[in-house]
């Protein structure tokens, strides 16, 4: 399996998607912490208005409907979503090609999703699907592989990807013990469900985008000095 190691080579494959003469999906997935929401933004912002990106998380099930199923605690893992909603939504993405389709958008700030908050309008060529399990084979799950083009499987070193998740889990308030317990328990269990499904990617992106990012800053700021 191909393994892409350098943002131009991804820069690079993502373009030649753009070339194809229909609307094309890619998937990008990985463990919890990999880098897939970084990635799918630094490719939007670096591709512009032909390109847009449709979130899983964007189908969490509400924190009440959690609190009744008792999976509140869980949040985050697969039985923790609308697989069907969120498989349908990519049916639609793929196949109304000529309206606009509006999907969710998860804040992670407050802890639920907003409805139509992302506009895919019909003159979007490329459009990144985000999520954990994109390659999962149970049933929803399993359509979504028929539904997109290629998918990208991102990882991580696992103690940089272990302590991204920390610093992440310490923004929404959480304490440093809390944040760790989360990170080694429910998170880890999800890690290890997805990882078992990377055999299935197109090809591995194996790239910290957040050091690359802050190398070019740096060589940037060294050459005007």
């Amino acid at each position: 399996m191909e393994v892409i190691k350098s943002w131009p080579a991804i820069v690079r494959r993502a373009k030649s998607l753009l070339e194809i003469d229909k609307r094309v999906l890619l998937g990008i997935t990985g463990p919890p912490g990999a880098g897939k929401s970084t990635l799918s933004r630094e490719l939007k912002f670096d591709l512009g208005d032909s390109v847009q990106v449709v979130e899983m998380d964007g189908f969490h099930l509400s924190q009440e409907r959690l609190m009744e199923l008792g999976r509140l605690d869980r949040m985050g893992a697969i039985d923790t979503f609308d697989a069907t909603g969120f498989v349908e939504l990519v049916r639609q993405v793929r196949d109304s090609t000529g309206t606009t389709i509006y999907a969710p958008k998860f804040r992670r700030d407050i802890g639920t999703s907003i409805e139509n908050a992302v506009a895919i309008e019909a003159s979007v060529k490329l459009v990144i699907v985000e999520g954990n399990y994109l390659l999962m084979q149970d049933r929803p799950w399993v359509e979504l592989r028929t539904l997109l083009d290629e998918v990208w499987y991102c990882e991580r070193e696992e103690s940089s990807r272990i302590e991204g998740l920390i610093a992440r889990r310490r923004t929404y308030g959480q304490s440093d013990s809390e944040a760790r317990e989360w990170a080694l328990g429910s998170d880890r269990l999800n890690a290890e469900q997805i990882a078992d499904t990377k055999s299935q990617a197109d090809l591995i992106v194996a790239l910290d985008l957040k050091k690359v990012r802050m190398i070019e800053f740096k060589q940037s700021a060294d050459s005007e000095d």
